[in-house]
């Protein structure tokens, strides 16, 4: 680890609490880390230089006052479907956006904990697609090679934290945008349960199946993000049990029943798993099996899952199109998706959201015989940049499906699912696999994690080139 690169969370928070730094030095390290990589990474989309730095001092002199809260001084990231008062909310899209006049509730949960926003990070346009490039921002590239993408739609949160600009980021997951950035920048990227982070002013995020989620280098600065961003609304529809998941670090987590799923959901186009990812993820599966887990191939019982999904994520878009300052300047996949969304959002809507309980009960019976999922986080390594430029609609959608048919089910379901580091395939792309649990799991799934982390140290890795350094762009 170089000197210059983000100390993790829960570091920076005993740092800051004994004096050995200031909020005001790990904002101006995190700010000209951020401005000597956007050339070359361009993770944010906005950097709020000037506010971070007063919060640093409000927070120092907290901190010297004897105050003490879970993030006081330390900074991190949001992507740019979250409202940070004063800043545009435009995720993804060109336009000119009013700035907002409050904080969503994750974010003011946040500052509630203390934590410094130094910025908002690049994501797709209303992030659909699993890369994070649009004509709003350019493309966002991926640390560990600069001439592949992140992933998306949680693509420049990644990045930034990936790089070391920041110790951790929030980002939102409708199908996979958490995880899958994660996967293709070696983190931890937390899922949470639907409800867990408020996606408040959005009660539900395209009709229940985006979450607001967290990605970080360690599962325990992962969770401290996690428990520092939960809670709710008191207008939220979604209201899981409090659990407080940072104790389950650590945790041993029992001998477990694994399923090892390498069979891809349902999906309208063929998907077939690389052959390099499918020899890391049974690699995972080796060492959970070598930590006393029994591991068994077996897939869940998913049958035409993907039917309940497209109403809702196209209907959300269509929600989202009717927000935009000037629909015209959007994508034309975009504006196709929307479309489709307007003519599902009726009975499709309604009959897709009723299937949900008949996928809770069928798929929960499968957690009678195993505890948790270990499935490919994605179907193959980073995809090149540009990769998907100028695609039509179904073109786009059949590249995107054939890459990342894995994650999407449990966005349906609204359960828990954790990202972890699998390894590296050819040309030192990393890829992931995903821990998935059922309903409230989030404590299992992370005890599980670290166990993987304290065994196979995946933190201690970091991207090859320095952050401002360019030698490997395409």
């Amino acid at each position: 680890m170089t000197p210059d690169r983000a100390t993790g969370l829960a570091k920076s928070v005993r740092a800051l609490a004994d004096g050995e730094v200031t909020s005001r030095a790990l904002i101006e390290q995190a700010l000209a880390r951020i401005e000597a990589t956007q050339p070359t990474l361009n993770a944010f989309r906005i950097v709020r230089a000037e506010a971070a730095l007063a919060e640093a001092d409000a927070a120092d002199r907290e901190l010297a006052g004897g105050a003490r809260r879970p993030l006081l001084g330390v900074p991190v990231a949001v992507k740019d479907d979250m409202d940070v008062a004063g800043e545009p909310t435009a995720f993804g899209c060109p336009g000119d956006f009013p700035p907002v006049a409050t904080d969503g509730e994750a974010v003011r949960r946040l500052r509630a904990a203390g934590a410094v926003i130094v910025g908002k990070t690049n994501t797709c346009e209303l992030g659909q697609w699993p890369f994070t490039e649009g004509p709003a921002f350019g493309e966002t590239r991926n640390p560990w090679h600069t001439g592949h993408t992140p992933g998306g739609s949680s693509g420049g949160s990644a990045a930034a934290v990936a790089a070391g600009l920041v110790p951790a980021a929030l980002g939102s997951d409708g199908a996979g945008s958490v995880r899958i950035p994660a996967s293709w920048t070696h983190l931890i990227g937390i899922k949470p349960q639907r409800g867990r982070i408020s996606t408040w002013p959005h009660g539900e995020s395209f009709h229940g199946i985006t979450v607001n989620g967290t990605l970080a280098r360690t599962v325990a600065d992962a969770a401290l993000l996690l428990d520092a961003a939960s809670g709710n609304h008191e207008r939220d529809p979604h209201r899981p049990p409090a659990l407080t998941v940072t104790e389950a670090v650590g945790r041993d987590p029992g001998r477990l029943r694994v399923a090892l799923s390498l069979k891809p959901p349902f999906t309208a186009v063929p998907a077939r798993l690389h052959t390099e990812v499918r020899a890391r993820i049974l690699e995972l599966a080796e060492k959970l099996a070598a930590l006393g887990h029994i591991v068994e191939e077996a897939d869940p019982p998913y049958g035409q899952i993907g039917l309940t999904f497209v109403p809702r994520a196209t209907a959300g878009i269509a929600d989202r199109v009717r927000e935009a300052p000037d629909p015209a300047l959007l994508d034309p996949r975009t504006r196709d998706a929307a479309r489709l969304g307007r003519l599902l959002g009726g009975a499709p809507l309604r009959a897709a959201r009723r299937a949900e309980a008949v996928l809770h009960r069928r798929i929960g019976a499968f957690f009678g015989s195993y505890d948790v999922v270990l499935a490919p986080t994605t179907a193959a390594p980073p995809l090149a940049i540009g990769a998907l430029h100028g695609l039509r609609g179904l073109a786009t959608d059949r590249a995107m499906i054939a890459a990342c048919p894995y994650a999407w089910p449990w966005n349906v379901l609204g359960w828990p699912g954790v990202n972890v580091p699998a390894g590296f395939v050819g040309g030192g792309l990393p890829v992931g696999g995903q821990l998935l649990g059922p309903a409230n799991s989030e404590p299992l799934l992370v005890s599980l994690a670290a166990q993987l982390e304290a065994d196979l140290r995946w933190h201690e890795l970091w991207p090859p080139v320095e952050p401002g350094e360019d030698s490997r762009a395409a």
